[in-house]
């Protein structure tokens, strides 16, 4: 049968689904000073993003290199700049080699469907990242998706696997939650079984462990030849860009296999350089890390003193679980109201039924912004407690 009609209408009828259900998404240009707005939204967990050392870092890479790579890494892509951050990167995570991709989402794209492929089982865990998941579909391999932060059932998917070869995928922290993945017993899996162990380290880089080294360096993993690293350049490190981490097999296979590396253009240079220049910060102040993870328990704390249900902050990630999304949407806006910026996540990036407002701290986040939050989250609980009651 021939469709006919407006090929855009079905377009449009969604939108009024998604608008009633409180799941449209709206792009709104902030200043600056974040519209005066305390940012807790963000994920500038180290403050660095206007940091005047990342911003002449930067500079200095677009003067002598200029504001583009112009081409992939493996065509006129690579500068001495990218050569530099691979080795700056492996060396200040303890892992033997990295590569730099254009961003975290490609480097996990090119590092999962580098390293499986037809013939292979991918074991994901069942919140991971969007970049992970669209990783695994790409891939051609079985993917078996199990329990949130379930060990075991990993340790399960590859006993039972009849391929020869496979990988297990999580995240090192998860974006909503902010919980911790469960590296060690992944790891004696994964060992036992002859696989792979692939962390994304998008919100532990630069936060959790010694001098932000990552999850998998605090959990004593780092030198691990069956442990691969992906981590993205645009949070901790006020960045863009991605890189993947690794034994130099691994890496000798990304650059001859990886399409997201193969065939993407190389990252520019000036984020380059403002990368370079934000690791140069973090070694010459180590305690960035824990005073970004000491304002998440902060703010955890005050989540919980309001009667908001929130979780354990593992890095600098603090969900407030409101439910459904028209409430997280009134509870940003309250936030907003009390000159606070915080994040509001709604389905597809969480389960049904878990809305919630994503609190990220800042190490340079001070005592007047606590205050602040802390009245914001009150008149939250505030507002929860009326409608439920109405």
């Amino acid at each position: 049968m021939t469709a006919t009609g407006d090929p855009l209408a079905r377009f449009r009828d969604a939108a009024v689904r998604r608008a009633d259900a409180g799941l449209r998404r709206t792009l709104r240009p902030r200043t600056p000073d974040h519209d005066g707005l305390v940012d807790l939204a963000s994920n500038d967990y180290l403050g660095l993003a206007g940091d005047p050392r990342l911003v002449a870092g930067a500079v200095a890479a677009a003067r002598e290199w200029g504001t583009g790579s112009a081409a992939s890494r493996l065509v006129t892509g690579t500068t001495r700049l990218h050569d530099e951050l691979d080795r700056r990167l492996a060396a200040f995570a303890g892992a033997p080699t990295g590569l730099v991709f254009s961003s975290g989402f490609m480097a996990n794209l090119g590092a999962v469907t580098a390293l499986a492929g037809p013939g292979t089982l991918v074991v994901s865990d069942q919140v991971n990242h969007a970049s992970i998941v669209d990783a695994c579909r790409l891939s051609r391999a079985r993917v078996v998706i199990v329990p949130h932060g379930d060990a075991a059932a990993a340790e399960e998917a590859l006993a039972g696997r009849e391929e020869e070869h496979a990988l297990v995928v999580t995240d090192a922290v998860f974006s909503v939650d902010g919980d911790l993945a469960p590296l060690a017993g992944l790891h004696r899996a994964v060992r036992a079984h002859g696989a792979l162990l692939v962390v994304d380290e998008a919100h532990a880089l630069g936060v959790v462990g010694d001098r932000g080294r990552g999850a998998v360096h605090a959990a004593g993993l780092a030198g691990e030849p069956d442990v691969v690293r992906t981590l993205t350049l645009s949070k901790s490190l006020a960045s863009q860009g991605g890189a993947v981490l690794g034994a130099p097999e691994v890496i000798d296979t990304l650059v001859d296999t990886a399409r997201a590396f193969i065939f993407d253009t190389g990252l520019n240079p000036p984020a380059a350089g403002a990368a370079l220049a934000a690791l140069d910060v973090l070694e010459s102040d180590p305690d960035l890390p824990r005073r970004a993870r000491d304002r998440a328990r902060r703010m955890a704390n005050l989540a919980t003193g309001s009667g908001l249900e929130t979780a354990t902050p593992a890095a600098a990630v603090v969900p407030v679980f409101l439910g459904e999304p028209h409430a997280a949407l009134r509870a940003a806006e309250i936030c907003a109201e009390h000159g606070v910026r915080v994040g509001c996540f709604r389905p597809p990036s969480v389960p049904k039924g878990r809305a919630c407002l994503r609190l990220t701290a800042r190490a340079t986040v001070d005592e007047a912004d606590l205050t602040r939050l802390a009245a914001a989250l009150a008149e939250v609980a505030r507002s929860t407690a009326r409608s439920l009651h109405a």
